[in-house]
Order: C-alpha cells, then structure tokens, then sequence
C-alpha cells in the first residue's frame, strides 16, 4: 500500500518524480495481530464471558515495541487501515482470520507533539462508537454529568469540533447524548427542560436505581452506575467511566454488535518510569473494557505484568496480563514463529532485512516506473542503515538535497551518519540514562556492571533503565548479554551531535579510559583460566586503546594469557575507518595477535611479512616486543628460512624473558631440523616443562626409529599439559603421540588418533591438525589402494606454507611404498623427498627412506645420530618389517 509522500514531494521541483510513501511488508506483525484478535473474539462470543468481570486475566491488547524510526507508527496507521476494510489492506498481507465479525478500528496517537490528553483518548472511543448508531445512556449520562462540571458554559459539540473529532466521526455522538437526557428525564417523569437538568437527571436516577424502580430498569443491569454517578465528577471518575462503556457494548444486539480496537500509538509519551499518571489511566481503560481489544505502540515494553509495579498502577503482576510476561516474541517472519508461544502479547519490533530494505529504497522515489535511486547507491544505505527505517527516510531526503545543488548523488554520499537518530534516540531518556548511553557506545557488548563503571557512576539505576530500552538488544547466553542496536551505536560515536549536553572529545577520551579500566577490573576478577572472559576482554579493550590512543595497561598481560594456552582464537577488533599504519603500542599489539590467530589460515610467508612489519616499528614494549619476535623466527623455521629463524630464537633467549624458555626449545628444533641430533638432545634435556622438554625429546627419537620411547616422551607431555591446563600444548602432543604409534601400533593409533580429535576441538591449530590427517595415512600404510587423499593433503600443506607437514607427508608416502615393496613407486618418492629437502632442513628424511627399505646411501648420512647409523637404520627397517607381517595377518 503507498500513499502520497508529501516532504518528498516538496522537496523538488522534478514534475516527472513520482514520489510513494512506501510500505515494507510487516506480514509477521499482521499476523500477530490477527491471531490475538480472533483468539479476542472468540473469548468474547463464549457465554461464560462478563463484560463486568473486574478480576479474570486481560488478554486483550498486544503491544508492538521498538527503537525510534523502526516503523510503529506507520504499522499502526497501516494496521488502522487494514481493519477497516480489505480494499485498505497492503497486497503482502493475507485475509483475516476472523469472518462476520464487524470491526470498528479507533487510533488514537500520543504524542506529546498531538496534545492528546486524557479527555480525549474517552472522548475519541466514544466519538467512534456512535457509528453503533444507538445512544449509550449509562456512559452518556456519567459523561454529561463529568462535562458540565469540568467545562461549565464549553459546549461538548463545541469541543468536538474544535478538536477535529466531529469531523473525523461526524455529530452524532452529542445528538445522542442528549437523546440519553431526555428519555431517561421522560422515564423518571421529570419536568422541565433537559438541557439544564443533567444534575437533576442523575440524581433522580440514582434515587431509581437504588430504589430498583421498574421505570429504569434498563439501566439497573449496570450494577456500579449508581456508585460512578454518585462519584466526583473528576479525572479519576472519568478513567473509570470506560467500564459503562464495556457494560453498553455487551447490550448490543447481535446483528448490531461491534468490537472496538483501539490502537494507542506512540506509548512511549504517556509519561516515563517514575512518572505514571497518565498511563495508570490509560491502563484502567484497557482493564475495564475487556471486551475491546488494544494495540498499543511505543519504545519501551509494558511492564504490567511486573508484581513490583503494585501500588504505582492498579492492575500488575504475570496474573494480570498473562501475555505480557517480560519475554518478548522475536521479530520473525512466520507464524510458525509462534508454535508454543502461549500468549505472550509482546513483540519487539524487527529491523528491516536487506531485500526489506532495498524495496523500500526502490519504490520511493520512481520516474516512468524505474527506480530513482540506482542498485550501488541502495546497497550502501542498505548496509549502513542496519535495517532501521529511519536511516532509509533520512537518507531518501539526503538523496533529493543532493540533487538540488545539481549534481547527481554517489555511493560515496550516503556513508552518513544522521544526527536526527541521535535526537529521536535521545529525546525520551534522562540525563544520566544518556551519558550511561554514550558510555556504552564504546563497547561492543556489555553488562549492567560494565556500563555502570564505563559512565562512572556508583549506582546501577540508570544502567537497568537503558537496558530495558528497545535500541539495547539482548543475548541471554553471550559472555555480556546486552548491545546497542549497529546502527543507533555508529551514529552516537560518529555523528556530529548538537545535543544540549554533547561530548567533547576529552568526555569521549575520559569515558574511553573508564571503559577500558572496566574491561581490566572484569579480566582481573575472573577466573585465570576462563578465555571467553580473556578473548572478550581483549577485543574490546584493544578496540579502545588503539582507536583512543591509550596506554597498554592490562592489556600487555592478557596478552600473555592469550598466547599461553596455544588456542588462537580470532583476536583483532574490527578495523579503523582509516588506513593509517601503525603509529601506537595498541596498534602494534592488535596486529601482533591477529597475525598470530590468522596464521592457522595463512600461508606461513603471510605470518613472516606481518609479523616483521610489527618487530620493525619498534612500538611494543620489550617483552612484548620478544614475543613478536619469537614467533616470527617460528613462522622463518616454518618456510624454510633457519638462519633467520636461528638468528630471532638466539636474540629472545638471550634476553631471559618469558618466552626463553621457548626460544631455547626453538633452537633445539632448529638443532633437528639440520640433523644434529646430540646437540638437539643435549639442550632438550635443560628445558624443563616451561621450554616443554618432553614433548621435545619425542621430535628427537622417533626420526631414530625409537617409536616405544618417543611415545612414551609424548604421553609424559600431555600429562604435564594436563596438570598446567594449557590445551593447545596437550593438543599437540597427543597428535604427536598417535603419529609415532601409527607406524608401529595401527590399532592402538585408532584410539590415539580419537583422543587427538577430541582434545582438537575448539581449539584453532593448523599444523597440529595437519599432524594427525598424516597420522591416519600411516596408520593405513601398506593398506590403501589409492593415493587421492595424499594430493589433497599436498594441496593443503602447500596452502598453509608449512615446510615440516610437507617433508612428513612424503615421509609416510615412502613408508607406504617401502610396505608394499613396490621399488619404482618408492625410488619416485625418495625422489620427490630429495628434491623437497635438498639443502634445506629434514634432509635426514632421505635417509630414513633408505633405511626403510634397507638401500644403501649415496653418500654420508646427513645427521648426527645418537647412537650411530646402523641402530637407526635397524630400528626403521623393523618397522617395516612388522607392519608387512601385521598385514599378511589381518587378511
């Protein structure tokens, strides 16, 4: 459906543009609304229903909530629309779920900028009901009675009019009214002229309905007329007079009979949390007229059915609206979204999705039929609007000022921010709820205790009000259950806001050191080992400090944490606007964790590049500094470059820091890798657990053949990981222990292999995981009948840039040729291991392949091996041996 967009119209002197108030399909919340209806009716039509029940359960309203500029208030005109006749009813809508029944749709909109008062919200539901046709005495005769005391000598016809309610419902209402007066004055026999005699009028009759006299009998079924006429006719008499109202509709005959929905629009202005007054009004009409049924629109949530409310408004608590109980329905699509959703009667309004959102853009402005504004310029709007129909109108109004100036608008124009969204965001909310607000605009996800000490504020009020707020989203089951809708949380940080207490850039400053001391305080009072805690903690805080220029702090520390489990989780924050480089310690820090988490997906040469980039800015403090370094002499060993490598182990291992230990494990490998076997063993033996000895001394025997040992070494390092709780290193060395039991023990290797899985999990370890896909195809070797899985494993290894997985992945080739005796296959995959090693690390791989097959070298052994060549080359050819004889048993 799409009416006439008037601020578009005007807004250009284009003839040729036709400009539509587009409509983006709401069929979700349309629905919603159907069904509680037809539920509504039928609950009404039961026999058993009393209009004048005063205690049963109110399910009669639904209530649409949302941040401001989602679209409430167009969906409730549209829903106006739509229950007064199909030929209103957007296309994408489907027909009613109710037939037969007569409809009568009242909006009443309020809005501060309306001015609708109390008065009239009454004024406007009867007004509407005299479309009945029929006078309603009892409600009438209290209303007469209320008027002439409130507004002596004010005609009500003369209110009517002024207020644009006669012309909106026509003049019937006061015509009927005064039909009340005279024929209730004719039955009580009364003498003189009715239109002075209203106090006569409703004191005789209440002397009759006291007395229960025939002549007002009709009026007598109304059991607490009596008590309102008797009542001072004031505002608080008035807000119970919707209660004869409720009595009058259930005296309507059946072929006459109509059901109100009265849909109260902008909710959110009938007054805040501390002042209720007008909502305790606006609740006593919904509770005394159950038989009509309300839609009611606002920012916030009712809070009704919250028992601590008692006493501020009358009705409260889960057993007086049922449906309202503080658990919203999402804003999904289907109706099978509401499948054992009982009746909860909240539902938080939706963000537009992108095809929503694009529709929208398309059909608003239009020449000859054809979108005005082009594919490229909508997805931009699209994706920064965050789904928000708000940013899409701003934004189509941008569209046309540019176009004024003469020259046609680009992508470029609309990444925007509106300051507008921070005034319709802000204008309900108290001071301290906006400066908690621009405080946790900083922060990507929070609690109440992490916003509280981010504005810097002693109490938790302000806090627990916001959150209630519909532009602050909740995820019961993340580390920090609450964040600000995207897109209201890039305009508070980015737009140039011109509210009265706005931000200058040292408040910005000021509340970005609180909120990265905040983050600290909540890492230090966890649990050590928790890493949700430590990952969120550091994403956030890395966030602040590098985009705020702020001292490391705790940071340096989380750090440390992060790095010592060997999990590598996704670290980096997400990217500055700018492409400025590094210029601080916090820049240089989040490219040093990033390069370490991305390495399990990067070739090895990528990790080289950043992490160089990183050692030479020389941003980072010095421990933080041998930490880049260190593992950029890991990432030099991993493609090859072992002099660089050599070089950046010796330098952080001389500094004695943290991580000599592991720099001293380094050079061991190092030591390996070039063959040199005593001196790998020899400084294996001094590391201990921190520079990870065992783990160690099996890298060192299992190229000699040694399997039982080598394994035996393995399974001492994932206990000592198991008692210091580091998963990675347990990780790892379990993979390792299933790849040396895979030549030796296929059986046993299943189970290791199992558990290497299991302790994967989670866990982000490229070259460990490669570890143990080569493991299986030794555990096969001699067995499998083809080498596919081999050439997907090259592919991958190749990938990842990984120099050590690709000389073991040959290495279990010539094992699996050296079992099956097949001399050409073998001489082809001692070949292509020669060529893959030649003058690089894992020569010795070359010789273990002879060994294997018992061939004789071409020349000198390329290690140094422990206990000399020919117990080496026995234990390898025993290996060999045995799996040919595991073999021929298992067939």
């Amino acid at each position: 459906m799409a009416g006439r967009d008037l601020r578009a119209l005007f807004s250009t002197n284009d003839r040729g543009l036709s400009t539509a108030e587009a409509f983006t399909n709401r069929q979700f919340q349309w629905e919603l609304v159907g069904a509680a209806l037809a539920e509504h009716l039928r609950r009404t039509a039961d026999p058993a229903f009393e209009a004048e029940d005063l205690e049963a359960p109110r399910d009669n309203l639904q209530v649409f909530h949302g941040v401001g500029g989602i679209g409430k208030t167009t969906l409730s005109r549209k829903l106006e629309a739509a229950l007064a006749g199909a030929e209103h009813r957007p296309a994408q809508w489907g027909e009613p779920t109710w037939s037969g029944e007569r409809i009568l749709p009242v909006r009443i909109d309020l809005a501060r900028s309306a001015g609708t008062d109390f008065e009239q919200v009454v004024l406007t539901i009867r007004a509407a009901l005299a479309e009945l046709g029929r006078p309603l005495p009892a409600f009438d005769l209290a209303l007469r009675r209320y008027w002439e005391q409130q507004h002596p000598g004010e005609p009500l016809e003369e209110y009517l009019r002024r207020g644009g309610l006669a012309g909106r419902f026509g003049k019937a209402m006061p015509q009927q009214m005064q039909s009340v007066l005279a024929d209730v004055a004719q039955a009580l026999l009364l003498p003189g002229t009715v239109g002075t005699a209203v106090g006569a009028v409703t004191g005789s009759l209440v002397r009759a309905l006291r007395e229960r006299r025939q002549t007002v009998r009709a009026l007598a079924g109304c059991a607490r007329l009596a008590d309102l006429l008797e009542a001072e006719p004031d505002l608080e008499a008035l807000s119970f007079y919707p209660h004869l109202l409720a009595w009058e509709l259930a005296q309507v005959p059946a072929d006459k009979k109509v059901t109100p929905v009265i849909l109260l629009d902008t909710f959110e202005d009938v007054g805040d949390r501390t002042h209720r007054d007008m909502e305790r009004l606006l609740q006593r009409v919904v509770w005394l007229m159950p038989n009509a049924f309300f839609v009611v629109t606002g920012r916030s949530r009712l809070q009704w059915a919250d028992s601590a409310l008692q006493g501020q408004l009358d009705y409260t608590g889960p057993a007086a609206w049922p449906g309202l109980v503080a658990h919203d329905i999402p804003a999904a699509r289907t109706t099978s979204a509401l499948a054992g959703r009982g009746r909860r009667r909240q539902v938080l309004i939706g963000d537009f999705s992108p095809e929503d959102c694009d529709d929208y853009l398309a059909r608003r402005l239009a020449r000859d039929g054809q979108p005005l504004i082009k594919a490229e310029i909508r997805q931009v709007i699209t994706d920064r609007s965050h789904g928000l129909p708000l940013y899409l109108d701003l934004s189509v109004m941008r569209f046309l000022d540019i176009r004024r100036t003469g020259r046609d608008p680009q992508p470029a124009d609309f990444d925007h921010d509106f300051p507008a969204l921070i005034a319709r965001t802000l204008s309900d909310l108290t001071p301290d709820e906006r400066h908690v607000l621009r405080s946790i605009a900083l922060l990507d996800a929070f609690d109440l205790a992490l916003a509280t000490r981010a504005a810097g504020m002693t109490h938790e009020a302000p806090a627990m009000r916001l959150i209630e707020r519909p532009f602050v989203r909740e995820q019961p089951f993340g580390l920090w259950p609450y964040h600000l809708h995207g897109l209201i949380r890039s305009t508070v940080r980015g737009a140039d806001d011109q509210a009265d207490d706005r931000w200058s850039a040292r408040d910005w400053q000021q509340a970005a050191e609180r909120a990265l001391e905040a983050l600290g305080g909540q890492w230090a009072a966890g649990s050590g080992r928790d890493r949700v805690l430590l990952v969120g903690c550091l994403r956030q805080g890395l966030a602040l400090a590098r985009d705020f220029r702020l001292d490391l702090d705790w940071l340096a520390s989380a750090a440390w944490s992060y790095v010592s489990d060997s999990v590598w989780e996704p670290i980096a924050p997400p990217a500055r606007p700018d492409t400025e480089r590094s210029q601080t310690a916090a820049d240089a820090l989040v490219e040093l964790l990033s390069a370490l988490a991305r390495r399990q997906h990067e070739h090895r040469t990528v990790t080289a590049d950043r992490l160089t980039t990183v050692v030479n800015t020389g941003l980072l403090p010095t421990d933080l500094h041998e930490m880049a370094v260190y593992y950029l002499a890991k990432a030099q060993r991993d493609i090859g470059r072992s002099e660089d490598s050599r070089q950046g182990m010796q330098l952080v291992a001389d500094g004695g820091g943290r991580l000599a230990p592991a720099a001293r494990r380094g050079l061991a490998h190092l030591a390996r890798l070039a063959g040199d076997f005593p001196t790998a063993y020899d400084t294996a033996r001094t590391l201990g657990w921190e520079g990870r000895q065992h783990r160690v001394e099996g890298d060192i025997l299992w190229p000699h053949g040694d399997m039982e040992r080598a394994a035996a070494a393995y399974e001492a390092a994932r206990a000592e990981a198991e008692q210091h709780n580091v998963a990675g290193e347990r990780a790892t060395s379990q993979a390792q222990r299933a790849f040396v039991l895979a030549f030796t023990n296929p059986d046993a290797a299943d189970d290791e292999l199992h558990l290497a899985a299991q302790l994967l999990t989670g866990l982000d370890l490229r070259a460990t995981t490669l570890t143990t896909k080569i493991a299986a195809l030794v555990r096969d070797a001699g067995a499998i009948s083809s080498l596919e899985p081999v050439r997907l494993l090259r592919a991958e290894i190749s990938n990842a840039g990984l120099t050590a997985a690709e000389a073991a992945l040959e290495l279990a080739v010539c094992f699996h040729q050296a079992v099956r005796n097949d001399h050409d296959k073998l001489s082809a995959a001692i070949s292509r291991l020669r060529d893959l090693t030649r003058g690089r690390d894992y020569a010795y791989y070359v010789d273990i392949a002879h060994f294997m097959a018992d061939r004789s070298l071409s020349g000198d052994s390329a290690a140094r091996w422990l206990d000399g060549e020919q117990p080496t080359r026995s234990r390898w050819r025993t290996v060999v041996t045995a799996r040919r004889a595991y073999l021929r048993n298992a067939r």
